[in-house]
């Protein structure tokens, strides 16, 4: 089985566009490096977004790999795309998006296109690999739940995390970590949104 650790990017900035990590976000960035830095990670993949190649950078330097870009791993939609939209306009979309996964909006992809793009990258890393290896995705809360949605059954979801469908624009925080395996075609859901590693509580 392949083991893909899913870690959202850290706190960015609120502005709009393609925006970098706050202090803090680069913070939580080197905790999660830091999670992950005896694990024997065969490859780092990165969503093109300024917020997740920060994040992948601490994880680049602890697990001396370096960090790939794959477009397939990008948000489905990302605020500033739209020229003139307001935050308030983009959350509109973005909950309709998600109450419609098949809702194609003005900019970005459908719940589901972006959930089918996720898939693809992780068959696609998968079969780069032989069985048994851990590959890292630095990405996207949306994606991640976009592909659970897909993924999964709604009572498989609700099994690790109720109210699911329901919460789920708020499921995934910043530099969480959600496992997923990946054996002869199949997906298993394994530790969901994962924040331990964030604590610094000794």
């Amino acid at each position: 089985m392949t083991t893909f650790r899913l870690i959202r990017h850290g706190l960015k900035v609120r502005e709009i566009g393609d925006v970098p990590l706050t202090e803090a976000g680069l913070a939580q960035a080197r905790l999660a490096a830091g999670a992950l830095r005896e694990r024997k990670i065969a490859a780092i993949v990165s969503s093109p977004l300024l917020r997740a190649r920060e994040t992948a950078v601490p994880l680049a330097r602890e697990t001396g790999r370096s960090a790939v870009v794959d477009d397939r791993l990008r948000e489905r939609a990302n605020w500033g795309d739209v020229p003139g939209q307001t935050f308030a306009e983009f959350v509109a979309v973005w909950e309709r998006c998600t109450r419609e996964p098949d809702y194609i909006p003005p900019s970005g992809d459908s719940a589901r296109q972006a959930a089918r793009r996720m898939t693809s990258a992780l068959t696609d890393w998968a079969s780069r690999y032989p069985p048994g290896v851990e590959i890292v995705f630095v990405t996207h809360g949306g994606l991640i739940t976009d592909f659970l949605s897909c993924a999964f059954s709604e009572q498989e979801l609700e099994n690790v995390c109720p109210g699911f469908a329901a919460r789920q624009s708020e499921l995934i925080p910043e530099c969480s970590i959600t496992d997923i395996g990946y054996d002869g075609g199949c997906f298993r859901l394994g530790k969901f949104a994962d924040t331990g590693h964030l604590r610094q509580d000794g």
